[in-house]
């Protein structure tokens, strides 16, 4: 299936509360039916529709959880001419799950300090026990 193409300005047209349309990372979102939704209130969706709201986004520090729900609302992308460069930030918000095959990943997670402690009380038990 071939994804719908969007120039700004037939975004700028769709900018109401009724529409609420934008663009983050060159990616179009129709996010009408969450409007009353959103955490921070519908006004911040309200303002940026018909905009390229990238900026605004990511400012705002959204978490993955907010990212991959956007995924519910993406609608199509912007044609190519209208196209706008990011700022260079990973904007795939599909990522991989971590693996943890390798050591660094053991070191680096919750697990290594919980073994840790469990190896260390078992020692003290041994020789003070």
């Amino acid at each position: 299936m071939e994804t719908k193409k969007f120039t700004r300005k037939e975004i700028a047209e769709r900018d109401t509360k009724a529409e609420t349309v934008f663009v983050i990372a060159n990616k179009v979102y129709d996010v009408t039916k969450f409007v009353d939704d959103h955490p921070g209130g519908h006004e911040i969706l309200v303002n940026v529709a018909g905009k390229d709201a990238s900026e605004q986004f990511e400012d705002a520090g959204h978490s993955l959880d907010a990212k991959e729900l956007m995924q519910k609302y993406f609608i199509g992308e912007v044609v190519e001419q209208d196209k706008r460069q990011t700022s260079g930030q990973n904007v795939n918000w599909n990522l991989p799950p971590q693996t943890e095959d390798s050591e660094s990943g053991f070191l680096s997670s919750w697990k290594f300090p919980v073994a840790l402690g469990l190896v260390l009380t078992l020692l003290y038990t041994y020789l003070f026990g």
